[in-house]
């Protein structure tokens, strides 16, 4: 199965963002994909609470979401909205990040709402509160597909172990990991991270990062750290795709999940214990 994974620099602006994804699933579809990945907050990226506030809408009305259900059912794609900002269903005021999966139909087949929110100070300069401005999820979502089984997860999820593992326990052979990933911690953490989860699980880890500086309206710009990555079972990296936005593809075998568990059973292997 041939992979795309766009990696975007999203503006705070959802109209631009269309555009692109529009653009960039159309390349996908050419360059022989079965299934394509967007980033982190692919809808719109902003440092301003007040412009998201502006901007963000339910998911039934972001039009993000409109067009890639539309390219998907167009072009015959798998696609995957690694994540998009929309209203929360919560009482509480506050947004979801929020992947949908959508089919070849443009039907939205699974929706996961990021688990872990990225409440950290990497530096004095560079701070994170995303517990302020949106509401965590608390269900775990694997999708079974025809392309396979989908276990999803988003950007800050990837630090948490027992989440990976708990998806390929339920059959995930397939872990997306979409991200809008800080500059701060990206080069020490990203790689390591991600191929850590994959050979604890034996799944191939599918992981579209936003990149570069982001154009902003309202309110200071922000910037990621790109390098979008395919990590085999084995936990090879088989495509980085360096600080450039475009469309990078790379062609995946599922039998490699079966070969390397076989090798290393580790997802069998739990043992209860004391704690310390």
């Amino acid at each position: 199965m041939r992979i795309a994974l766009l990696q975007m620099t999203s503006s705070d602006l959802p109209e631009e963002n269309q555009n692109s994804v529009r653009a960039m699933l159309r390349q996908a579809k050419d360059q022989g994909a079965e299934f394509a990945l967007t980033p982190e907050v692919t809808n719109v990226l902003s440092f301003s609470r007040a412009h998201q506030e502006s901007v963000v809408v339910r998911e039934d009305q972001d039009i993000v979401l409109q067009a890639m259900r539309e390219e998907a059912a167009e072009l015959g794609l798998w696609v995957l909205a690694g994540s998009l900002s929309v209203l929360s269903e919560a009482p509480e005021t506050r947004f979801a990040n929020r992947s949908f999966l959508i089919s070849p139909e443009g039907e939205i087949k699974a929706r996961y709402d990021k688990i872990h929110m990225f409440d950290v100070q990497v530096s004095a300069e560079e701070t994170y509160r995303e517990s302020a401005g949106f509401a965590p999820g608390d269900q775990a979502v694997m999708a079974q597909t025809p392309i396979g089984n989908i276990g999803l997860t988003i950007c800050y999820d990837v630090r948490f172990g027992y989440l990976h593992r708990a998806l390929a326990q339920a059959g995930a052979q397939i872990i997306t990991a979409p991200a809008a990933f800080s500059p701060g911690t990206g080069p020490a953490h990203w790689q390591p991270l991600l191929q850590a989860r994959a050979i604890e699980t034996g799944c191939w880890v599918l992981a579209p990062a936003q990149t570069g500086k982001h154009p902003a309206s309202v309110g200071k710009s922000r910037s990621t750290h790109g390098h979008s990555l395919v990590i085999s079972p084995w936990g090879e990296v088989v495509l980085d795709a360096g600080v450039e936005p475009g469309v990078y593809c790379a062609d995946l075998d599922l039998d490699a999940v079966t070969i390397a568990r076989n090798k290393v059973p580790s997802l069998t292997h739990d043992r209860d214990f004391r704690g310390p």
